[in-house]
């Protein structure tokens, strides 16, 4: 897909954020992500935690079935304005977000919207590795379909199946579905993580430095995969690792914070024109490494 295709068509009624299952008849929701791969943007959006404000006035889109990388220093709000991106933000005690996120055009903090559903689809991968220690290989990959609906066991073996070999990690676990997922390499652990993502059809997966506590080898085979994810998720990950940002993304975009010590959207762009040509001294200074 080429960075100037149209987005796909609006999300059907049915697919829309504030579906929930008929309560009266218990039927359970359709699953999610027919036509994964939604684009998303943000109208002025800012967060605090209590009094404090961490990002402020972020404009930025973000195109669909692509990577998205958002860099900057360390401080500069990176990961907050990830969280903002699925309503992960809100659950610390205090945290509050003003201005609109949009995926394909709907509000993800209209009132009307269910904050589950919203993780639901547009998933999240983070840091550190964390499978469920307690629950196998298979377990995990199926722990959100059983949270959300009902199941027969060959569906939820073909999701297995599906998910494992989407996260590229099928050939190498399929013999041990039974093993708890934290016996596990890390690199093996933080694809687990993947595959747990998408096995309920997101329409977005956002990583929060998903290749930062692997050793080299296992960080190729994230950025491998990423490659492979985009053509049928959207993906925005977070990383301080230039050399990464450049190999992986499409688009990019450049935080920084001011002497307030907020975090503000610098400069976005094509990730070629953005390490090559940047239009912000800023954005020069922290690629070349003058700071940060």
């Amino acid at each position: 897909m080429s960075k100037e295709e149209a987005s796909p068509s609006p999300i059907k009624a049915e697919d829309s954020l504030n579906v929930r299952a008929d309560e009266a008849s218990g039927q359970p929701e359709r699953e999610v992500g027919y036509s994964a791969g939604r684009g998303m943007h943000t109208e002025g959006l800012s967060a605090w935690y209590g009094q404090m404000l961490a990002v402020r006035n972020v404009n930025l889109r973000i195109v669909p079935r692509a990577i998205t990388a958002i860099i900057g220093p360390s401080g500069c709000g990176k990961s907050t304005l990830l969280r903002c991106l699925n309503r992960m933000h809100e659950v610390v005690p205090g945290a509050r977000v003003e201005g609109r996120v949009l995926l394909d055009g709907q509000d993800i903090y209209d009132p009307s919207i269910d904050p589950v559903r919203v993780r639901r689809l547009i998933g999240m991968v983070f840091q550190k590795p964390n499978p469920f220690p307690m629950m196998s290989v298979y377990d995990n990959v199926v722990a959100g379909i059983k949270l959300n609906r009902t199941a027969k066991r060959a569906e939820l073996d073909g999701i297995v199946e599906r998910s494992l070999r989407e996260a590229a990690l099928w050939d190498e676990v399929k013999d041990k579905l039974r093993a708890s997922g934290a016996s596990l390499s890390g690199g093996q652990q933080q694809r687990l993580c993947i595959a747990r993502a998408i096995a309920i059809r997101p329409e977005v997966i956002l990583m929060d430095e998903p290749a930062s506590a692997l050793d080299p080898l296992a960080s190729y085979r994230i950025e491998e995969l990423m490659g492979q994810l985009k053509t049928d998720y959207t993906i925005v990950v977070v990383t301080h690792n230039m050399q990464q940002a450049s190999r992986v993304s499409d688009y990019t975009a450049f935080m920084l914070a001011g002497a307030d010590r907020v975090g503000e959207l610098v400069e976005y762009g094509d990730t070629d024109h953005i390490f090559t040509n940047p239009h912000d001294k800023r954005t020069e200074g922290y690629i070349t490494g003058r700071f940060g």
